[in-house]
C-alpha cells in the first residue's frame, strides 16, 4: 500500500526550507540575555547517544569543541549508546533541567515514537528542543554487478524477480531499514530485507556481493563509488549532494516518497529555563554558520540545518507522522 504522497511531500518541502535557511540565526531578546547572565558557570555535559567514531559521535565532538569556545566553559562529550539512540536521549531527559546537560539526537527521535511500544521517556514531554544543527543525505546504492542503473530499473528488476533483490539494513527500525521497507510497499514489490547489526556491516555485505542494495549516508558511499565497488542510483534528499552532484535526487528519479534525510538536533531536559534554551539556540546557529564548522561538516557529508525550537517542534510532529505511517504499513518492530 502506497503512503499518501502529500505527507511525504509536506515533509520534503519543510526539510528543503530548513536546509535553505542554513544561515538563519536566532536573535535573543534583551530579557533572555539578562536572565541568562552568568550562564554557564561550570562544565556542560554533552551526551552522544551512539558509539565512538560513528557519524553522530564525530559531529557531536565538533560541536562540543565549538560550544566550549563560544561559552568559555568545558563541554564534556559522553557516549551513552544503546537502543537505537534512546538510552542517551533518556539519560538527558532525566537529567537536571539546569542547562548543564545537552544531547544530540537524530531521526531516531521521531521514529521511536511509533516503533517502540514503551519508551523510558517521552521525546515531546521530557526533552526541550534547542534547534536543528545538521543533516546528512542518504543514498540508494547497489552492487555494481546489478544491471539496474536507475531507481526505476531497480523497481522493475524487483518486479520481474520477486524475492530475489535484497537490501542490507542496519537493523529493524533504523532509518535505512525503514527506507528499504518503504521501497518495498510503496512500489508493491517483494524484496528481501536482511538486517545487520549496524549500517557498516550492511554496507560491507553489499560490497562483498552478499546482498544487492543498501541505503547509506553519502559520505560512506562516495569512496566506494569512486573505487567502482558501489553504484549510487539516487540521493534521498531534496537537493543533489555536493559530494555526488551527478547523481539525481529521489524526486528527480521519480520517487519523491523515498526522500529520507538524516537530521541532527540539539535537545535539553524539559524544564530547562527558556532564556538558556534561547542562548544555546543562538550559539548553535552561529556555530554551524561558521566557515570552519561548515568545512568540517562537509568532510563527513553533512550540511548545516538550523531552526528555532518552535520550528523544530512543528518539523518533528510531521516527521513522527511520516515515519509512523511507514512503521505501521511495514509492520516494523524494534528488537
Amino acid at each position: 500500500m502506497k503512503p499518501p504522497m502529500n505527507a511525504a511531500s509536506a515533509s520534503a518541502r519543510l526539510i528543503g526550507a530548513l536546509l535553505a535557511a542554513t544561515l538563519f540565526a536566532v536573535a535573543p531578546c534583551a530579557s533572555a540575555q539578562t536572565a541568562a547572565t552568568g550562564y554557564p558557570s561550570r562544565p556542560i555535559r554533552f551526551i552522544l547517544p551512539f558509539p565512538p567514531s560513528g557519524g553522530t559521535d564525530i559531529l557531536g565532538r565538533v560541536l562540543a569543541q565549538k560550544l566550549s569556545e563560544e561559552l568559555g566553559q568545558p563541554v564534556v562529550p559522553e557516549n551513552r549508546p544503546g537502543a537505537g539512540g534512546n538510552i542517551g536521549a533518556e539519560t538527558a531527559a532525566k537529567a537536571a533541567p539546569d542547562g548543564y546537560t545537552v544531547v544530540i539526537c537524530t531521526t531516531f527521535l521521531a521514529v521511536s515514537k511509533t516503533l517502540y511500544k514503551k519508551l523510558g521517556y517521552d521525546p515531546e514531554k521530557d526533552l526541550a528542543p534547542i534547534g536543528l544543527v545538521a543533516s546528512n543525505a542518504q543514498t540508494l546504492s547497489v552492487h555494481p554487478s546489478l544491471p539496474s542503473r536507475t531507481v526505476k530499473e531497480l523497481v522493475q528488476l524487483a518486479k520481474t524477480h520477486p524475492g530475489k533483490v535484497s537490501f542490507g539494513t542496519g537493523g529493524p527500525g533504523t532509518t535505512n531499514d525503514l527506507v528499504a521497507q518503504l521501497f518495498k510497499f510503496s512500489n508493491g514489490v517483494n524484496v528481501l530485507i536482511v538486517p545487520y547489526k549496524g549500517i557498516n556491516p550492511a554496507t560491507v555485505a553489499v560490497l562483498g556481493g552478499h546482498v544487492d542494495a543498501v541505503v547509506v549516508g553519502v559520505a560512506s558511499a562516495v569512496p566506494h563509488v569512486k573505487a567502482g565497488k558501489l553504484r549510487t542510483l539516487a540521493t534521498l534528499a531534496p537537493q543533489r549532494s555536493f559530494m555526488l552532484p551527478g547523481v539525481p535526487t529521489a524526486a528527480e528519479a521519480g520517487y519523491p516518497e523515498l526522500e529520507a534525510v538524516l537530521w541532527y538536533v540539539m535537545m535539553a531536559p524539559a524544564g530547562t529555563p527558556q532564556p538558556i534554551i534561547s542562548r544555546l539556540s543562538e550559539v548553535f546557529a552561529k556555530i554551524v554558520a561558521s566557515p570552519d564548522t561548515r568545512a568540517k561538516l562537509a568532510a563527513v557529508g553533512s550540511e548545516p540545518m538550523t531552526s528555532t525550537p518552535e520550528q523544530f517542534a512543528d518539523f518533528y510532529r510531521k516527521e513522527v507522522a511520516r515515519w509512523g505511517k511507514v512503521i505501521r504499513e511495514s509492520g516494523a518492530t524494534a528488537e
